[in-house]
């Protein structure tokens, strides 16, 4: 595995590590002030954000790097950005941990990297909530941006990084938040993924958050059946970028080992590239046309898989999901499963069905009415399941 890393992220990780091994070793104990916890901002530095380069935006903005933790709860860093209206506004304000949707696995990729000059693909919707006066924290996800290779689509970590990155932002003294602000979810794709993890496990891991809602559309809620949907289709490179993925969070699954020489060059490939290019590298492949045998039909890997698979536990705040019937990528039938999935265990939940467009689109015309639905729940209006 290659690791491409600043030293200023190599610095922070060895900084985080050396600082939560004295916690981790005390656990059952007594913390004081001091002891490191998920969320904390280990550095931050001043950025900025910009829809389009160099487009004003009223806005400051922080690179942080925070404490979270790995899908298997080893303590790790991740990077992300704090992004503030400067609205004149000096009460509280709603925040929002904001999802990005795929962008790569190559570390230039990172939504930290791209909001600053204007290029990330999603910074239209994210400014769409700040023009609401609310704050805004986009995370980069384990390992995109920091040491290591980004744990593409390796849930549990996702929605620590997610939940994390609103404990830094509340954290971040310049952010001028406090412990009672009122908390969003937002994501679509990856971020639908993230987001709907996050949403999971906020009763449990981050229960000190006011969440007050969890928006999240598109959601690769079972990875076995995207895969098999996406096998040998426009969207075979995700698979691909996925395995490579879990590997990363997972080395014993041995990836290399399955691979056949095309396959290795198109994931190593992949590892230093954005999505555009991985998307269209990877495109109407079938996994039999870049292994020797199938990972995917192993134990080991579907166990893994397993893991990530969102819907067996009801998110404790209330959820808006929404998802295209003609999504190419992610079938509509795996967020219907999750829609039933989250209702049979009590989830407080509304389902938008987007009967026009796809995929992409559906991520662009459904962020008004998500961004609405958020603002309902800030404002303390009645919630409208539909399960």
């Amino acid at each position: 595995m290659r690791v491409r890393s600043t030293s200023l992220a190599a610095a922070v990780a060895a900084l985080v590590l050396a600082a939560w091994a004295p916690a981790a070793a005390a656990q059952g104990a007594e913390e004081g002030p001091a002891a490191a916890r998920p969320g904390d901002v280990v550095a931050s530095a001043p950025s900025a954000f910009h829809p389009l380069p160099g487009q004003p935006t009223g806005t400051r903005a922080w690179k942080v790097h925070y404490r979270s933790t790995t899908a298997d709860g080893a303590p790790n860093v991740v990077s992300g950005t704090v992004i503030v209206p400067q609205d004149g506004r000096t009460g509280p304000r709603p925040l929002i941990t904001y999802a990005v949707g795929t962008v790569g696995l190559g570390d230039s990729c990172a939504p930290s990297a791209n909001l600053p000059d204007g290029t990330s693909a999603e910074a239209n919707l994210i400014q769409q909530l700040t023009l609401r006066g609310w704050a805004v924290v986009v995370t980069d996800y384990e390992g995109l941006g920091t040491p290591g290779l980004h744990t593409y689509t390796v849930g549990p970590s996702a929605g620590h990084a997610v939940l994390d990155a609103a404990r830094a932002a509340i954290r971040l003294p310049e952010a001028g938040l406090g412990a009672d602000t009122p908390v969003g979810i937002m994501g679509y794709s990856q971020g639908g993924q993230a987001s709907g993890w996050a949403a999971e496990l906020q009763g449990s891991y981050a229960p000190e958050l006011k969440v007050k809602g969890t928006a999240t559309g598109g959601v690769p809620a079972d990875l076995m059946k995207v895969a098999a949907f996406n096998n040998g289709s426009y969207g075979s490179g995700l698979i691909f970028m996925a395995a490579a993925g879990q590997d990363a969070a997972f080395p014993e699954l041995r990836l290399d080992s399955y691979l056949n020489p095309a396959g290795r060059a198109l994931v190593e490939g992949m590892k230093e590239n954005c999505v555009a290019i991985d998307a269209i590298a990877g495109s109407f492949k079938r996994i039999s046309d870049l292994t020797t045998r199938d990972p995917l039909a192993q134990p080991d890997w579907q166990a893994r898989l397993g893991q990530s698979r969102l819907g067996r536990t009801a998110p404790a705040a209330p959820v808006l999901q929404y998802h295209a019937v003609g999504d190419e990528l992610i079938p509509y039938a795996v967020g219907r499963q999750l829609r039933s999935d989250w209702c049979a265990r009590g989830a407080d939940l509304q389902f938008d069905t987007i009967l026009l467009g796809e995929h992409v689109t559906g991520a662009i015309t459904h962020a008004p009415a998500a961004a609405a639905w958020l603002a309902d729940r800030f404002a303390g209006r009645a919630t409208h399941p539909d399960c």
